[in-house]
């Protein structure tokens, strides 16, 4: 039977998961923090040199580190989604190398795409400077057009991870299956913003109750921020992967249970 997207049964299905498993995925989003810290505490250490080459390698060898991160969490929410139908191994959410050679490949495209924009503005903003309203116009449109490409395209991690798709199928895929969704992405995107914004008030509340001085406000805001990643990086991590299965369910014609074990 055709099962149509829904905001509300997404966020439904996204809460029952979370909360069936807010232990083990704080665990792994607490350790994929300390990884990407240590990662981070030891850069200036391995790679002194100032140099583009070895600015070009660090960046490279974070995305890479930073994408497995990326796609093993991804593949626990799958796996924990699944566990009451089949049970999984640990073995079961490390990504493969090719899967975090895909992610790397898109990461560094739009990387690209980020800095020829970049180049764009620069040379618009000098041709063009004395023109206050044309220049606005122009940024309000380039900001429409990153908020929409990101929109339809993120997707594609989960396409690698669950379908161990390629660059430009899992981007295809991601295309595809949010064609006639966009407006109910968008509704997503702004509840989870939402969200995320909402997370920080309570740990706001906090260090002003608890009367912190300033002299150790640098460890206060690292421990704000430790706080407000664990509370965020799990829900909408999950919130997106519902999301996806979601998508990909509703363009399928399979049977109402099936469609349940989502």
């Amino acid at each position: 039977m055709y099962h149509p997207f829904s905001v509300a049964e997404t966020i439904k299905t996204a809460w029952n998961v979370l909360k069936k498993n807010v232990i083990p995925l704080a665990v792994y989003a607490a350790i994929s923090l300390c990884i990407s810290e240590v990662v981070d505490l030891f850069k200036p250490l391995i790679f002194s040199d100032n140099g583009p080459l070895s600015l070009f390698i660090t960046v490279i060898i974070v995305m890479i580190i930073q994408s497995y991160l990326a796609l093993s969490f991804y593949k626990l929410i799958l796996r924990l989604m699944d566990k009451e139908y089949y049970e999984f191994e640990f073995r079961d959410i490390i990504p493969s190398f090719k899967m975090t050679f895909n992610f790397v490949v898109i990461a560094f495209a739009y990387s690209v795409l980020i800095a020829i924009l970049l180049f764009i503005n620069v040379t618009i903003e000098h041709v063009i400077d004395q023109y206050a309203i044309i220049l606005n116009m122009f940024y309000v449109l380039e900001s429409i057009f990153i908020l929409y490409l990101l929109l339809r395209s993120i997707f594609c991690i989960c396409f690698i991870v669950d379908n161990d798709s390629t660059p430009f199928e899992s981007l295809r895929q991601s295309f595809s299956a949010t064609q006639d969704n966009f407006w109910k992405i968008f509704a997503m995107f702004f509840i989870i913003l939402a969200y995320m914004i909402v997370a920080i008030i309570p740990i706001f509340l906090v260090v002003i109750i608890s009367g912190v001085d300033d002299e150790n406000s640098f460890l206060v805001q690292k421990l704000m921020f430790y706080s407000w990643f664990i509370l965020t990086f799990p829900a909408v991590q999950v919130l997106i992967m519902v999301t996806y299965r979601k998508l990909v369910y509703s363009h399928l014609d399979v049977d109402d249970d099936i469609s349940e074990t989502i």
